[in-house]
């Protein structure tokens, strides 16, 4: 009966086949396929007009509904929602063009003075960081921009016309729904996301110019004050040392170094960079806000807002970690280990017993002489420790109000391969130590706390150190260098951290060097004022940060 009723209507079962499919293939759209564009958001595109396709007309949505072999245009506004309508007989698929203006009538309604994009990216109702638009009026963080979206909701109750796309920069006018392109919008989006190029970078160590803020005060690019968001100034003086770091600072301005980077904490370090240097900022400071939620997630918050932690602690974490991120490789190098690693060789003396327990594990590379056994190793170092001379536990009356000293040179006699130090951990030992390889920025840090089973304790010794001219090679045997090489063992002082107050409490602060103008700034969170080279070596140091001399 088929093939008859085929052949009475003039159609071959080929031609009936092909017609069919055919119409299974309109009724069944394929989906778009998904992009991989963000890092931080691989497995969505969230972005309402990332999938826009031209249709000819502008502002308007043409959807094309199959429905049992026929055709219907449908034009209007739709919401951001990519869903299919199904109507029980069919599915439609939409294609939207997205309407460009450049004469928007509600851009001088733009308020600069409300603006700060140093806060997380979250929608200030749904509190999702999806898709996340900000009143350029108001300042505050919506989601969307459809006919049901909170974006669209505030502009029509609160009268505010105008937002900008927190990930593609795009700006665009609610409830009218078009984009708006005017070069007056451009300092709003590179304060939203400072770029800079290679050129720029070259010129930061050389450029004297400072920059005035929407509020009239002036600053100087880099040496911007950092938000204490509630005991944070650990974070602070950490973050202004190592934007004195040349290399890792030029790798982090420009985001195509680590633009393929899946890590949360290089990109908001990244930010975070690029905001202290930008020069086109709105306020003379800058909120690490979004990096010390990415530093919390990372360490498992070990640190976190409103706990006071040990710089040195959070500086050992940070410079392994962003190493561990960017590495290509298992036993691959970073810009971290080409700054900062440098090579230590330890000689351990240990007891024979402890030498028998490790052969029984299978363990040698030790030879006995006179009952101590002895093993030689190599390993690599970021920071160095310095052990600063305990104070008198007894003073006079004369001698109450005096401070103990001691110069730098003595106690890097440590790192002289003779002088021995005692351990106690993990098995008691004598250790020696020999410094085989400098490293182009040496950071030292003074253990100035001790901590028991009742209290901490602060060593209030001063070290005197130099700001200029460190030479090594006077103090501690060094290496000699290769062929066609010099020994560069000649460093300078480029950042200094200092503890002030009690044990467990108190409060630090940081003296940093502007290469432009070789000048020294103090740096207490939001305050920065110049100083004298010679008020840096009168404080009670903590961490330090020396450039190698490569003349």
């Amino acid at each position: 009966m088929t093939k008859k009723r085929e052949v009475e209507d003039g159609m071959v079962p080929e031609e009936s086949n092909a017609k069919r499919q055919k119409v299974m293939d309109q009724s069944s759209p394929s989906l778009p396929p998904v992009a991989f564009e963000n890092p931080l958001l691989p497995l969505a595109s969230y972005d309402d007009d990332e999938d826009d396709e031209d249709s000819g007309g502008k502002g308007h949505i043409a959807e094309q509904v199959i429905n049992n072999g026929g055709d219907k245009e449908q034009n209007g506004y739709s919401s951001d929602d990519e869903e299919d309508e199904d109507d029980g007989r069919s599915q439609g698929k939409r294609n939207r063009a997205i309407e460009i203006r450049r004469d928007c009538p509600y851009l001088d309604t733009v308020n600069r003075q409300v603006l700060d994009f140093d806060f997380e990216k979250f929608c200030s109702v749904s509190l999702t960081n999806l898709n996340v638009y900000a009143c350029l009026v108001c300042g505050k963080y919506f989601q969307g921009r459809g006919p049901k979206s909170h974006a669209y909701t505030h502009s029509l109750e609160a009268g505010h016309h105008v937002f900008i796309n927190l990930r593609t920069e795009k700006v665009y006018c609610l409830p009218d729904g078009y984009e708006v392109i005017d070069p007056s919008l451009d300092d709003i989006i590179h304060v939203l996301n400072p770029r800079f190029t290679q050129e720029q970078v070259k010129q930061l160590d050389k450029s004297r110019q400072w920059s005035r803020a929407l509020d009239g005060s002036d600053y100087l690019p880099g040496t911007v004050g950092l938000n204490n968001i509630k005991e944070t100034d650990f974070v602070n003086v950490t973050i202004q040392s190592l934007m004195r770091v040349t290399p890792l600072r030029n790798f982090f301005l420009i985001p195509e170094n680590y633009q393929h980077n899946r890590s949360p904490l290089v990109h908001r370090f990244g930010e975070l960079t690029r905001k202290i240097w930008h020069a086109r900022n709105f306020k003379g400071q800058v909120s690490p806000h979004e990096f010390l939620q990415a530093v919390m997630k990372a360490s498992k918050k070990r640190f976190r807002i409103g706990a006071q932690s040990d710089p040195v602690e959070f500086m050992s974490w940070l410079l392994n970690t962003l190493h561990t991120e960017l590495r290509s490789s298992k036993k691959g190098s970073s810009i971290i280990h080409r700054c900062f690693q440098g090579e230590l060789e330890v000689v351990k003396e240990m007891h024979n017993r402890s030498i028998a327990e490790k052969r029984e594990n299978g363990e040698d590379g030790e030879h006995e002489s006179h009952n101590i056994g002895m093993e030689t190793s190599r390993m690599p170092f970021i920071m160095l420790g310095l052990d600063l001379p305990p104070p008198p536990l007894f003073t006079d009356v004369m001698e109450k109000n005096i401070i103990p000293q001691v110069p730098l040179f003595n106690i890097l006699k440590k790192f002289d391969g003779d002088t021995i130090t005692e351990v106690v951990r993990p098995r008691i030992a004598r250790m020696r130590y020999r410094v085989t390889k400098l490293p182009k920025y040496l950071i030292l840090h003074m253990r100035r706390f001790t901590k028991n089973n009742f209290f901490m304790e602060k060593n209030p010794t001063l070290v005197n150190f130099p700001v200029k001219n460190l030479e090594l090679k006077d103090y501690i045997p060094l290496p000699a260098p290769k062929e066609n090489e010099k020994l560069r063992s000649k460093y300078d002082l480029i950042a200094n951290i200092v503890h002030d107050g009690k044990p467990g409490e108190g409060s630090y602060r940081v003296f940093v060097q502007r290469k432009s103008e070789e000048l020294w700034y103090e740096m207490q969170d939001l305050h920065v004022s110049e100083t004298l080279p010679q008020m840096v070596a009168l404080s009670e140091t903590y961490m330090q940060i020396y450039e190698q001399h490569q003349q």
